[in-house]
């Protein structure tokens, strides 16, 4: 067969062969022409499918997707070109902060070469530029981290993105399959059913009842009905009405379009540059977080400031050292003490999390919805599928002459009519039952298929659909009623509950027939006549009421009720059914709009009672989010028994509780609704509208309202929700754009999983910004009252002339290196606390940083402070806790064994305190080893600490000296403190909790 796709315009010209070499070159020609140069509005859709190569029946095969993916490329619209590496890397410089210290590390490294310039012969002085050299390999260490925490987080986002790629349902190699929509390539042929976005442009083949929002790129307000009939002149785009067009959404209806332009070369490719000019918005939490590093930041540098303010003061500046020496230091000190890591440890954190919710099947899409989801106070819930098992299974068919079990339970075609006492079943009533699941089979667009494996079997649909397929398959009436072929379609939508297909008796001379089905009480207003015994007669008064307590009983049961019609029109032309309308050329414009004509006088045969048992694990779910202050409320379109029924067994309310119906809703003003949706927590018979009218209500009464949904009419109400969750398997695309999570499973346990992952991420993010702020701020008070109580603690020695700094900035520095990343990040992965649900809901308006984290803050700086300098001054004369063992040393080394002990101890006290920071009430001690990440964090940090201490070039590079072990001790112990102060601490916050 021949693989090139033509220009339409070479159909009428005799065939010639192309050269190997050029059918690359013609393809493309082929779509640009398809696009540009020829008008598939004015093509006939065969002439359109001839020239992309394709048959409408089958599709195009993998391979040749394959390969034209290869040669047209993925379906999405040009991105800005990536950064490149080497600019990222250097884009982790781009701190006033760091062009100041490099500033200060540059003169500092002239003042070393001016003094070994003029040096005299034979005098003693620094070999190298240790100072220069070690705060250099500092920076570019701690940018190689950064660097590579910021590429961790972009690859777990671009992984987000992967696992949330929308996918479009496309027919290939003869059957329906559901792909990425970047894989869609011109050829394809799209299948469109309510609820899809359109993912690329097409030539309608096909439509029934098919209509399309396309006010993203027309403007058009009202969803615009497409025929597939090929225009007679060239129409603007909001008329084409027989093509389809990236991303635009199908409201009603169902079609089948032959690609036609994919990404770049689509309609909205051509305003694709207006697209890629968005920026992301920052979040509240990094809001909150740059607002917080930017007022740490300005109030170090005043710190810093005020050191170097005081060094001159104190001490004076008697050289060019002293000068360089202290500003080094001041530099230094603002560089360590604002976490500068921070955003990227947060996203790190955020997106691990998230990927541990995807595990579990909750694919948030985006990582800030985090924040949201460990706030909700109200889950509201779809009842069929999330609350359910959604293995939906016709159990009981209703007819007017009787009543027949099927056995045989989920999809699975296998299982048999029973009566109900286990008598034979009449063949009247067996006739009617027939009737009955043929009429629902016929009125429906779910598919059954058999599985990959043996004995397995996939549904394609709406799985209440389904299960009359099922039902019509253990009963052979599928096969009864095969020779009936549908010509249109008036589509189920949620407002009529209700759907109805026209169908041609291919046995009756092509006579019309309607079947329909929907909800019993709906469809039964339609009806006017009744099958019984293998007749029609007239529906009685009698017959109505009959139906009518067979409906409230089923519901009792817990079963969902369909009801089935049907309608012979005794004739073969649509036109000519009574009260259609026709245009003057006695065409039907769109029969979905002339649905009083088909759908009146309908002839009832049956209903069917669908079960649905509830999740197993739902109940425990739902106490589980009552424990965490969580409401849980359902809402669904099934009856009211029916779904107070299933609330009660779920605990969602108590036995005797009741429902309000979408009718109710509607009849209540603003106070009224808000009073009732306090109250009540099961909502029935309920249109999208109210779902909206819900969730506002819920939202003016201050709760952080979670939504599910899967119907296009959803979409309103989940976009509007807080957290708007949308089903993964029965979800629409629309409506999966339009949440903020996706549940893979369908399982509104998955929903109260993900809240209380979101709870412990929000947890672990607290934890890290607690550890990290107070040990900055320890290091600042440490070196400002260290040089403030220079005299007092003996670092200034009165005989000495210059200045004397308390640490060094390399020793600064190297700590900021040591504890604040990989600490900070395990603490990020910390196993959730045993209460996390077992407290009410975080209110959105809390601060991150609230004024009892504050308290910690300071309360741990002023502690490592404190243990730190008396660290130092235990080993320096003239101080108040000296050891007057260091007597026989001089000051200088003194002062270096001094500035190691005060170096080791706020390094300990710092990895003490990433133990203490993991709850602000609960004990370190209570799950000490349950975070096997921060102890290998902290191994890791010591390690590197006594290499530091112990290598004896090292020695050199930071101004250190090896310890003996009586000042380990020391270190240990003083380090040691801020664990025991900060346990201290906790024990009068629960004494005070508690009262």
């Amino acid at each position: 067969m021949d693989d090139r796709i033509i220009d339409p315009s070479a159909l009428s010209r005799e065939p010639h062969v192309e050269p190997e070499d050029a059918k690359e070159t013609q393809e493309v020609k082929a779509q640009q022409a398809l696009l540009n140069d020829v008008d598939p509005s004015l093509t006939d859709a065969d002439q359109v499918a001839q020239a992309l190569n394709v048959d409408p029946r089958t599709g195009l095969s993998s391979d040749e997707a394959t390969r034209r993916l290869d040669k047209f490329g993925p379906n999405e619209l040009a991105s800005a070109p990536p950064v490149p590496k080497w600019k990222k890397f250097l884009q982790q410089f781009q701190d006033p902060l760091v062009y100041l210290l490099l500033a200060a590390t540059a003169i500092s490294l002239v003042a070393w070469i001016i003094e070994k310039v003029n040096a005299a012969p034979g005098a003693e002085g620094e070999a190298l530029p240790f100072d220069s050299i070690v705060i250099v390999l500092i920076l570019i260490v701690n940018a190689i981290l950064g660097y590579m925490q910021e590429a961790k987080a972009e690859e777990a986002v671009n992984a987000l993105s992967e696992m949330t790629a929308p996918t479009s349902n496309v027919l290939r190699n003869g059957r329906v399959e559901r792909i990425n929509t970047t894989d869609i390539v011109p050829g394809d042929i799209l299948v469109l059913g309510e609820g899809d976005t359109v993912p690329a442009d097409g030539r309608l083949l096909a439509a029934a009842s098919l209509r399309i929002a396309e006010a993203s790129l027309t403007g058009e307000s009202v969803p615009v009905g497409k025929k597939p009939a090929t225009l007679d002149s060239a129409k603007a785009l909001g008329d084409r009405a027989n093509m389809v067009f990236n991303g635009t959404s199908v409201t009603q209806g169902t079609g089948r379009a032959i690609v036609t332009g994919t990404g770049m070369n689509t309609q909205v490719g051509k305003i694709a540059d207006l697209l890629q000019s968005t920026e992301d918005e920052a979040t509240p939490l990094q809001k909150e977080m740059n607002h917080v590093s930017k007022i740490l930041g300005i109030a170090v540098c005043i710190i810093a400031v005020v050191v170097l303010l005081a060094l001159a003061v104190l001490e004076g500046f008697h050289s060019v050292h002293d000068v360089i020496d202290s500003l080094l230091l001041a530099v230094s000190l603002a560089v360590a003490a604002v976490p500068e890591g921070l955003a990227a440890i947060l996203t790190v954190v955020l997106a691990l999390g998230v990927q541990r919710m995807a595990a579990h099947h909750a694919i948030v899409k985006k990582l800030h919805s985090v924040e949201t989801l460990g706030s909700a106070s109200v889950i509201c819930s779809d009842k069929t599928g999330t609350l359910t098992r959604n293995e939906m299974t016709v159990e009981r068919v209703v007819v007017p002459s009787g009543e027949v079990e099927l056995t045989g339970t989920g999809y699975a075609p296998e299982g048999d009519m029973v009566s109900i006492d286990g008598s034979a079943v009449p063949e009247n009533v067996a006739n009617e039952v027939l009737a009955t699941l043929g009429a629902g089979t016929l009125a429906n667009d779910g598919e059954l298929r058999a599985g990959e494996k043996p004995g397995t079997w996939e549904i394609v649909g709406d799985p209440t659909e389904v299960s009359l397929v099922v039902a019509a398959r253990k009963t052979h009436a599928d096969k009864k009623f095969a020779h009936f072929d549908r010509v249109a379609e008036i589509p189920f939508t949620s407002e009529r509950k209700r759907m109805s297909v026209i169908t041609r008796n291919a046995t009756d001379a092509g006579k019309l027939t309607v079947f329909a089905k929907g909800a019993p009480d709906v469809l039964l207003s339609y009806c006017d006549r009744i099958y019984v015994n293998g007749a029609i007669r007239k529906l009685t008064e009698g017959d109505r009421q009959d139906i009518l307590d067979t409906v409230e009983r089923l519901s009792r049961e817990a079963y969902r009720t369909l009801g089935e019609a049907f309608r012979p029109l005794e004739t073969d032309s649509l036109a000519q059914i009574p009260g259609i309308r026709t245009n003057s050329a006695g065409e039907i414009s769109d029969i979905s709009e002339q649905a009083e004509a088909i759908e009146a006088h309908l002839v009832w045969c049956g209903m069917v009672g669908i079960i649905d048992p509830p999740r197993t694990e739902v109940r425990d779910a739902v106490a589980e989010a009552h424990r965490a202050g969580i409401r849980t409320v359902m809402i669904t379109g099934d009856h009211p028994l029916t779904a107070a029924r299933i609330a009660s067994d779920l605990g969602i309310i108590a036995k005797d509780g009741k429902a309000l119906t979408g009718d109710e809703l509607d009849a209540m003003d603003e106070a009224q609704l808000d009073k009732a949706t306090s109250e009540v927590s099961v909502y029935a018979r309920v249109a999208p509208e109210h779902k909206l009218k819900i969730v506002e209500s819920l939202q003016r009464q201050g709760n952080i309202a979670a939504m599910t949904g899967d119907g296009v009419n959803d979409a309103p109400a989940v976009k509007s929700a807080d957290i708007g969750v949308a089903m993964g398997i029965t979800g629409t695309e629309v409506t999966k754009q339009s949440a903020k999570m996706i549940l893979a499973d369908d399982n509104f346990s998955t929903i109260v999983a993900a809240v209380r992952e979101g709870r412990g991420i929000f947890d672990n993010i607290r934890k890290f910004l607690r550890y990290l702020l107070s040990s900055n701020v320890g290091e600042v008070f440490t070196v400002f009252f260290g040089v403030v109580l220079a005299g007092w603690l003996g670092i200034k020695n009165p005989e000495s002339v210059g200045v004397t700094v308390p640490l060094l900035a390399t020793q600064l520095l190297w700590i900021n290196l040591l504890t604040d990343a990989a600490p900070a990040l395990a603490m990020g992965v910390d196993p959730m606390t045993e209460d996390v649900m077992n407290r009410k809901p975080r209110k959105l308006t809390d601060r991150v940083i609230d004024g009892a984290m504050w308290g910690d803050i300071v309360y741990i700086g002023i502690i490592m402070a404190a243990v730190t300098l008396i660290g130092m001054d235990m080993h320096l004369t003239g101080g108040l806790f000296t050891d007057r063992s260091v007597d026989a040393m001089g000051h200088d080394a003194q002062m270096v064994e001094a500035r190691t002990m005060g170096f080791t101890i706020l390094v300990f006290a710092q990895l003490f305190n990433a133990l203490a920071s993991r709850s602000h009430l609960q004990s370190a001690f209570v799950g000490l080893f349950s975070n096997k990440w921060l102890w290998g964090a902290i191994g890791l940090s010591i390690v590197l600490q006594l290499l530091v201490i112990y290598v004896p070039f090292l020695n050199t590079a930071f101004g250190t000296t090896p310890l003996p072990p009586m000042a380990w001790l020391e270190c240990i112990g003083l380090a040691f403190f801020v664990l025991v102060a900060s346990e201290i601490r906790k024990v009068f916050l629960r004494m005070r909790a508690k009262k």
